[in-house]
């Protein structure tokens, strides 16, 4: 997931949301930028680099027609570019090391929604996807709700499956791995596969 997703304002549904673990990257203990901080500095950016940034998150069949959405400086989402496929982006958030733009389909932006809403359980009906191929980083691989860290945790260019998965019964790592597939948020509702590839 992402730390973008943990940004994002109660307006948007809704992700975050940026991010994955992999290598930890040291921030400042405890520390995080608030989304109105980061939305605006996110806005200090062009709409044209808004909308490259976000676009980068996906293969290029996906971002060809995808919607495009940031945040303004009152942590409101609004659209920069109107989409066709049923797929948002999001360009990066500058409150977490490195890029981690993002790509949701409509199933994505559901779990998206009760993840931001802290519900029991995701209400898509159906697997979810998130494409992030610039990369990411979170705070925790383990908790879906934490909100501070030591380090943040950062992950190489990945793609998403939103749907329960079993790590005790499907044989993946529960803990970030650089390669290969792995399982995000183990044990809880939000349990889901991290796949480390550019499709």
């Amino acid at each position: 997931m992402s730390q973008f997703i943990r940004n994002l304002s109660p307006l948007f549904v809704a992700c975050c949301f940026p991010v994955l673990l992999v290598a930890q990257t040291p921030a400042k203990p405890g520390v995080t930028k608030t989304a109105s901080a980061s939305a605006k500095t996110v806005r200090s950016m062009s709409k044209d680099s808004q909308i490259k940034s976000a676009l980068a998150a996906a293969p290029a069949h996906i971002a060809k027609s995808a919607k495009v959405m940031s945040m303004d400086e009152s942590g409101k989402m609004i659209e920069l570019r109107n989409g066709s496929n049923g797929w948002t982006c999001m360009p990066d958030q500058p409150n977490t090391p490195g890029q981690d733009p993002m790509c949701l389909d409509e199933e994505g932006m559901k779990w998206v929604g009760s993840l931001m809403a802290h519900a029991a359980k995701p209400a898509n009906m159906a697997p979810g996807m998130i494409y992030m191929l610039a990369g990411g980083s979170d705070i925790s691989a383990t908790d879906p709700w934490a909100t501070k860290t030591d380090h943040f945790v950062s992950s190489p260019p990945h793609w998403m499956l939103l749907w329960p998965v079993d790590g005790t019964k499907s044989g993946l790592a529960t803990t970030p791995k650089k390669t290969g597939t792995w399982i995000m948020w183990a044990g809880t509702p939000y349990a889901h596969l991290m796949i480390n590839q550019k499709p």
